[in-house]
């Protein structure tokens, strides 16, 4: 009993009286600092005394898919950040190599008794994707958002930057620049996101006069070497200037860029979306499409913490505006 004591209370960064206070649910205890008390416990896993046991842990699951994108972890801080500030802990659940599935998370969360769950480019942007765990949250009735545009019909509340306007903006700067000949770097044929952005650039190709190519077109994993394997073979089409559905991708596609001897933008023009951490700091500094991860980070707060206090949320999603960046991988057509 001691060693618990120590350890909540360490962890809480309060004494031991005022730990022993809590457990045995007596007066003289701020709420905020019994709540953080409460955390702490199911954080470090210990059991609740049983006169505690039927308020649910304030835990959130945050699940992500990698954190090999920096735009992952900049999300997970976001709402990391307003979770804490809301009295929740974050429980981080990420699907690297070999990981646990999904489902499996969905599992573990379910027993942790967690107050919500944050989904950020999970398996519900696939249309051919495993769906079925999903249905466990509908079942209980947990609160979850999503970011990212999902499938149609899981019935929960999305947040997500507006990959249309985002692959219009992208399209128009270069055929502002003068290019014509505009190739893209796309995610798989059944991702929403890369499916909203691939209509969008026949919509903005046709207004500008221009053909669309399909062969300009290139399906890819989120991955630099995916990027990198993707424009090698897209610059055998001849293309002057390429967007590419993520910054990784972008840089990928600068290296195979290079390796043909090719210079970017003096021969290819390259747009990258997110504008992740240190994309300015690239050689060159990398044109890219913002995300607006804070106000998109406030909206899932919002969203969550309305469905924890009861409140009934239509499944809609939330579209949020992109901001073009433009820097030094974009500038104007080579001249034949």
């Amino acid at each position: 009993m001691s060693r618990r004591l120590a350890e909540v209370a360490r962890k809480v960064g309060v004494s031991e009286a005022t730990v022993s206070r809590v457990l045995n649910d007596k007066p003289g205890v701020s709420e905020p600092t019994r709540r953080a008390v409460l955390t702490a416990l199911d954080v470090l896993g210990y059991e609740r005394p049983t006169k505690l046991r039927g308020e649910r842990p304030r835990l959130v699951g945050l699940v992500l898919p990698e954190l090999s994108n920096p735009i992952f972890p900049a999300f997970a801080e976001v709402v990391g950040g307003a979770l804490a500030q809301n009295g929740y802990t974050p429980v981080l659940c990420t699907q690297t190599a070999g990981s646990i599935s999904e489902a499996d998370y969905i599992d573990l969360l379910l027993q942790q008794q967690v107050s919500g769950v944050v989904f950020a480019g999970g398996l519900y942007t696939q249309e051919a994707g495993s769906h079925e765990h999903y249905e466990k949250l509908r079942d209980v009735k947990l609160p979850t958002v999503l970011v990212s545009a999902p499938v149609d019909g899981l019935g929960f509340s999305a947040v997500s930057c507006d990959d249309a306007v985002a692959t219009q903006l992208a399209v128009r700067h270069l055929v502002q620049l003068g290019h014509t000949k505009i190739g893209f770097v796309l995610g798989p044929k059944d991702h929403v996101p890369s499916r909203r952005k691939f209509e969008a650039a026949e919509r903005e190709l046709a207004r500008a006069g221009l053909e669309f190519e399909p062969s300009r077109v290139m399906r890819s994993h989120y991955t630099l070497e995916s990027g990198q394997a993707a424009a090698t073979r897209l610059l055998q089409t001849g293309v002057t200037g390429i967007v590419c559905a993520s910054d990784p991708l972008a840089l990928g596609v600068i290296r195979a860029v290079r390796r043909a001897g090719l210079r970017v933008p003096q021969d290819v023009s390259v747009v990258g979306y997110d504008d992740s951490a240190l994309m300015g700091c690239v050689e060159p500094p990398l044109t890219t499409v913002r995300q607006p991860i804070e106000p998109m980070g406030r909206m899932v707060m919002e969203l969550l913490t309305q469905q924890i206090a009861g409140e009934t949320i239509p499944p809609e999603e939330f579209l949020f505006e992109p901001e073009l960046v433009v820097r030094s991988s974009t500038g104007p057509a080579p001249t034949d």
